[in-house]
């Protein structure tokens, strides 16, 4: 059922009424007005509560980017801020999307601003986005902070999947190096262990643990299935404290390949999203803020929260970066250049260029020689069971000879 705020005027006092009323259309509540000496002076259906009930699928950023920037050319062509609202959400196609923007319409129009409308939506318009969106009303170039956001969403997305698509070569091979030893385990050894049971010969140590693994797996797979979900368990445990996320994250950066690869898109996001948020306006210790909860690693995240205190204190940002060791060198150089210069933003939007090209190359890297070593494993774990169940064979064979 509907909701309707009105506002309504006592019929003998003339004293004006605000409220919500839940009716199945507006007569009904008019109707119910007048059955108490009202009189409706407006009413407006309310939205309805936005719930997004599968965590961490909200609206997505494709949608973002393109709602950003049509709403950008609308402002910049004069439309009012209302009606360019009410556009994208008649012609969006995203329903989550088309459910928070007319939100944001009801709020802007009774009587708040465009920031604080996004902020009460924050599955879809991030802290960082709320930030700007103000830092473009204070300062009245809407239109251009929404072009620069469009711009860095477009980049952080793309930076994203090209990290992404390095995790999901060696997963799928992963999984596929899985599925093979599971068949072989469940369905080929079994046949080869009857066989060999039938011939009475003494086994090769490798064709006994071979099928001592088959023989577990089959009578034991519920354990193995417990004890994977109790590790699972315990990992995100751990890692949900703040000492535990600590150390998962240090071992990544440490990790010989992978770990520079997130490294670079780690520096690369937070000297785009410091730079984009200096420029638009956004004071450094808000925008080191914002970064630090951005920044995906809690290691980055702490360096730069110091760095914040660093600022707080009179002191530089490339001081405490320089001393958590997770900044590069010519980073932190960078940094210092633009502090004292004046152009810091400038210089950020430089690095996060540079790096844009460093992720592609170090991700290059990474799936160049991931690909020989999951062969590789394949070769060693797959061909060595099968050679482990010959070794009988051949052995009956030198023994009929």
């Amino acid at each position: 059922m509907p909701v309707f705020d009105y506002t309504a005027k006592n019929a003998t006092t003339g004293q004006i009424t605000k409220g919500t009323f839940d009716a199945p259309n507006r007569d009904e509540l008019i109707g119910h007005l007048r059955k108490n000496r009202l009189l409706l002076v407006s009413l407006r259906e309310a939205p309805r509560e936005i719930k997004f009930t599968m965590p961490g699928k909200g609206v997505g950023t494709r949608d973002i980017v393109i709602f950003t920037r049509q709403f950008a050319t609308m402002i910049n062509s004069g439309l009012p801020l209302v009606q360019s609202l009410n556009i994208l959400a008649a012609q969006t196609e995203n329903q989550k999307l088309k459910d928070v923007t007319r939100a944001v319409v009801y709020d802007v129009e009774a009587g708040n601003t465009l920031a604080d409308a996004f902020a009460k939506h924050p599955t879809a318009f991030p802290q960082l986005y709320v930030n700007m969106v103000a830092a473009g009303e204070a300062g009245g170039i809407l239109d251009t902070i929404l072009l620069r956001l469009a711009t860095f969403l477009e980049k952080n997305d793309k930076l994203i999947r090209k990290v992404k698509s390095a995790m999901i070569y060696p997963a799928v091979i992963g999984s596929v190096a899985a599925g093979a030893i599971v068949i072989l385990l469940v369905f080929v050894i079994p046949v080869f262990q009857e066989m060999f049971a039938g011939v009475g010969a003494d086994l090769p140590l490798p064709t006994r643990i071979v099928i001592g693994m088959s023989a577990f797996l089959q009578s034991f797979w519920w354990a193995l299935i417990l004890l994977v979900g109790a590790v699972i368990f315990a990992f995100k445990k751990f890692y949900a404290t703040a000492q535990g996320r600590r150390r998962v994250d240090g071992v990544l950066l440490g990790m010989p390949v992978l770990g520079d690869v997130l490294r670079k898109s780690a520096v690369s996001r937070f000297t785009r999203t410091l730079g984009t948020l200096i420029s638009s306006g956004v004071s450094i210790l808000d925008g080191l803020e914002i970064t630090a909860k951005t920044a995906g690693n809690s290691v980055i995240q702490d360096a730069i929260m110091q760095s914040r205190a660093s600022i707080a204190g009179g002191d530089t940002i490339a001081s405490p970066l320089e001393k958590s060791g997770v900044f590069p060198p010519m980073v932190i150089s960078m940094i210092a250049v633009g502090e004292q210069t004046g152009g810091l933003d400038e210089m950020l939007s430089k690095i996060a260029d540079f790096y844009d090209d460093e992720v592609d190359v170090a991700v290059g890297g990474l799936l160049s020689l991931m690909e020989p070593m999951m062969i590789l494993f394949l070769g060693v774990v797959v061909g060595g069971m099968i050679i482990a169940m010959y070794l009988p064979i051949f052995g009956m064979m030198n023994a009929v000879q």
